[in-house]
């Protein structure tokens, strides 16, 4: 095969194969990704709801206990630290159900959220057989293993909400009184809000690298301009600890703000790959052109 050939079928490969699906074709390829993503999140909140009370005693209302490994680490933290405000003794609130439907209506809301979390590998790959056709070679070269990718980093972000953020909320709004006589009761809705509340963000949070991943191949972030606000992202990173962890302890911020630091650096290291990766792209697309053209 000629190098024409080979540059003519690189061509060809950039600019698809030539098919083209109607609108309303891609809309009904869509619709049964979406169903089917749909369906693993019921499947999984279905069998969720079965065993609800063994995922509410052991997962939902384990950060409400003082005896939450979350805690049990603190406690440790604290001996070594010499900061004995770390260490969780006690929490003092109880949780309450005050409607007649309210214990059903948490269980199937809790089932549904369960579902999502556990569906999630699955329902985003559905979406990603989706998206994946539309992309050039390159672009599937350099997507290889997002599936993976953005699952790992969801269910990073989730465990680090559920062990980190989530008992640090609870042990400072628990322990937070205005008056010593009075007793912390909070209903069983808001607390299940607040620990879902922080543990999907997280998830969502720790996508950042993925968002940093597409906003470089497109060309509206490089590695130069993330290091050159690193001192401004470091002051927001802060903000946003201080802000989903309540507590003034500043060791507890610190614990939220390492893990986004990191996060941050992951994310420039990962806009300076996508950066290479272009630039030998496009050397490569230059020298078989060049190649071609002197022949």
């Amino acid at each position: 095969m000629s190098l024409d050939q080979d540059f003519d079928r690189e061509q060809d490969d950039e600019d698809g194969d030539g098919k083209e699906m109607s609108f309303l074709s891609h809309l009904e390829e869509l619709r049964w990704h979406v169903i089917r993503a749909g369906a693993s999140i019921l499947v999984f909140a279905i069998l969720a709801f079965i065993y609800i009370q063994e995922i509410y005693h052991y997962v939902i209302i384990a950060p409400s206990q003082p005896d939450f490994w979350t805690y049990r680490m603190l406690c440790k933290l604290s001996e070594v630290t010499g900061y004995e405000d770390l260490c969780v003794k006690s929490l003092n609130f109880k949780l309450q159900v005050i409607g007649m439907g309210d214990a059903f209506t948490m269980s199937m809301t809790s089932s549904v959220i369960a579902g999502l979390v556990f569906a999630f590998p699955y329902a985003f790959w559905e979406i990603w057989r989706f998206i994946e056709p539309g992309l050039k070679p390159s672009e599937k070269r350099s997507a290889r293993g997002a599936v993976f990718y953005v699952t790992f980093l969801f269910f990073s972000g989730v465990l680090f909400g559920y062990y980190v953020v989530s008992p640090l909320a609870i042990n400072f709004l628990a322990n937070y009184t205005l008056d010593p006589t009075i007793i912390n009761e909070f209903s069983l809705a808001s607390y299940i809000s607040l620990v879902s509340t922080l543990t999907l963000a997280c998830g969502v949070a720790f996508q950042l690298p993925i968002v940093v991943y597409v906003l470089s191949r497109i060309g509206v972030l490089t590695p130069a301009f993330m290091r050159e606000y690193r001192k401004h992202s470091m002051i927001v990173i802060l903000i946003v600890a201080a802000v989903i962890t309540p507590s003034p302890d500043i060791y507890s911020q610190v614990l939220v703000a390492i893990p986004l630091f990191l996060l941050y650096e992951l994310s420039i290291m990962v806009s300076a790959k996508v950066e290479r990766e272009k630039l030998a792209e496009e050397q490569r697309l230059a020298k078989l052109g060049g190649t071609t053209t002197e022949d």
